[in-house]
């Protein structure tokens, strides 16, 4: 049975899609500042803090509430 999500704004999007429009928009220096975790100021790529952002729900958290973020100062 599937679950309808329709009140789930992140509905569909892979992290990575959020990723890289975060780090297309920011750069890594700029979102380092927003989210301090090390993965985004050390040495950063997308598959190293992918790996990092799945095991860690408290940092997917905060990426996922910055990209929901910038959407609405788009719209």
């Amino acid at each position: 049975m599937t679950v309808e999500q329709k009140n789930n704004p992140l509905h569909g999007i892979t992290l990575e899609v959020i990723l890289n429009h975060l780090v297309d928009r920011f750069g890594w220096e700029v979102l380092g500042q927003r989210i301090r975790i090390n993965c985004f100021i050390s040495n950063p790529s997308i598959q190293s803090s992918l790996k990092f952002l799945r095991k860690t729900p408290w940092a997917r958290t905060k990426v996922e509430q910055l990209y929901l973020d910038t959407l609405k100062k788009q719209g």
